[in-house]
């Protein structure tokens, strides 16, 4: 997608509807170049809507850091820690009161993982630990009198199978040893389930848009029925099915991490800012919506974005450039979790507007169409571009096809990403083509540009929309939503 200026705002879509999820990041300091924690503390406090962050450890300076601030906090008990909590009440105790009861109630500690990713080290003997380690930390801290989760976050190597959603299942001799015994845990004791789910390390290059929530055709499900439109639905609903096979899936998730790095190296095509930001904008959008996944419908997801930084320690390229902002807070793109209106606005002016969302005119003429249907069927105004409507003339699929995708932009409240439409989609506040000049006009006319950004709850049945060969466009109401990209 090419932009002559970044602008996302999320906000707008946060703020409105009534279930948005939490967002979080997980702030990582394998780095040497990061600014000192109480300034990224006031940085997150004060300069975005950022509302938690999931720690790697549980550096005492980085929580005295975030003491007076409102952001709930996720500390980490190392994979070293776990033997002595698993085997020592005391020790559990002592973890408690080194880690914990110095910091609480200033800093709003809510959470605490114990080790990360624990099946995936292949430690068969800390594997066996895991459980018992979260029972009796959860037991310190409820006889310290604290009120704190205990949790801990899983890859998705955990899963035996994935493909399709509803074959999910835990690898075999872990399912009943250890995760029957962790979901009741959490079940008896109303704590999340915390997973890691990355569609960059699943994606190939035939599902590129699948992973990056951009028009697609789905993958089709015959179990459930579902047509899985974006690869994240299916990976939590992998999981999802896991746990309801062994009778837990009332348990709650949370996504603990997931992101797409920026830079990657030579090789790796698909890692770029404009990737990294059309998959995190539309996770954040995704979870927050309510909308859920196919099953778990009506759902949002308390979501940790990896990563804060940039962390320039780290082994690869693309391990390095996963953050969303650069050591000095400067943005490496903008999700729209900024406060600073001044870096995300708005433009609206009496001739309706100066910022639009075009088709290049270089795109073939499947792909307009494609961009066409997705946009009047999720959520923009196509009335005027059916036969006889105002904006018919000039009947040409580039023209409709611009009209319609600049609808579904200005609907979705002007975010960069809802201009990606697999590349093929400008922002620009200029007429890029004189072809384009009469919709233009036509668009301003006829008041498509809303005086101010509405953004509600409210999902209209979706359509699908085609163009047929008399150059007509008909409506053809769908029986099941579809994911928003």
């Amino acid at each position: 997608m090419a932009t002559l200026k970044t602008q996302t705002n999320l906000l707008l879509f946060l703020l409105t509807v009534s279930s948005a999820a939490s967002i979080g990041v997980n702030y990582g300091t394998i780095a040497d170049n990061l600014p000192p924690p109480p300034q990224v503390a006031a940085f997150l406090a004060q300069r975005t809507y950022i509302d938690r962050v999931k720690l790697f450890s549980a550096d005492p300076s980085l929580l005295r850091a975030f003491a007076g601030t409102s952001i709930a906090v996720t500390v980490t008990a190392s994979n070293s820690d776990i033997p002595s909590l698993a085997r020592s009440p005391s020790a559990a105790s002592a973890w408690v009161s080194s880690n914990l009861l110095p910091f609480i109630p200033a800093t709003n500690i809510t959470r605490v993982a114990v080790g990360n990713e624990v099946l995936a080290t292949g430690d068969k003997l800390l594997i066996s630990l895991l459980v018992p380690a979260m029972r009796s930390l959860s037991a310190a801290i409820a006889a310290a009198g604290l009120s704190v989760q205990v949790s801990t976050p899983h890859s998705l190597g955990i899963l035996a199978a994935s493909d399709p959603p509803s074959s999910g299942r835990f690898r075999r001799g872990y399912d009943r040893v250890i995760f029957r015994p962790m979901l009741d845990y959490h079940r008896r004791t109303k704590t999340p389930f915390l997973v890691n789910p990355y569609p960059y390390f699943g994606f190939t290059p035939k599902t590129l848009n699948y992973a990056l929530f951009r028009p697609n055709s789905g993958v089709f499900d015959a179990v459930t029925g579902f047509n899985y439109t974006n690869m994240f639905d299916a990976q939590l609903d992998a999981v999802y099915s896991a746990m309801n096979r062994l009778g837990y899936g009332d348990v709650d998730i949370v996504v603990a991490e997931t992101g797409w790095p920026s830079v990657g190296d030579p090789d790796q095509t698909a890692v770029n800012v404009e990737n990294a930001l059309s998959y995190n904008g539309n996770v954040i959008r995704h979870v927050s919506s309510g909308k859920g996944t196919p099953l778990m419908p009506n759902r949002t997801f308390e979501t940790y974005l990896f990563a804060l930084f940039n962390e320039d320690l780290k082994p690869s390229t693309s391990e390095r450039n996963f953050g969303l902002f650069r050591p000095d807070f400067s943005p490496v793109y903008d999700v729209g979790l900024l406060r600073d209106n001044s870096s995300v606005s708005f433009v609206y002016c009496a001739n309706g507007g100066k910022k639009w969302c075009v088709a290049r005119g270089d795109a073939a003429a499947d792909v307009l169409q494609s961009n066409i249907d997705y946009a009047c069927g999720h959520g923009a105004d196509c009335a005027d571009i059916q036969a006889g409507g105002a904006c018919y003339q000039p009947d040409t699929l580039l023209a409709h096809a611009s009209y319609a995708m600049n609808a579904y932009y200005q609907a979705s409240g002007r975010n960069d990403f809802d201009c990606d439409f697999a590349g093929t989609g400008i922002i620009t506040t200029t007429d890029p083509s004189p072809n384009l000049s009469a919709f233009l006009q036509c668009f301003m006319d006829h008041g498509k540009v809303p005086p101010q950004p509405t953004i509600t709850t409210s999902h209209r049945k979706p359509h699908l929309w085609i163009r047929q060969s008399n150059n007509h466009i008909r409506s053809v109401r769908l029986k099941r939503d579809v994911v928003t990209p």
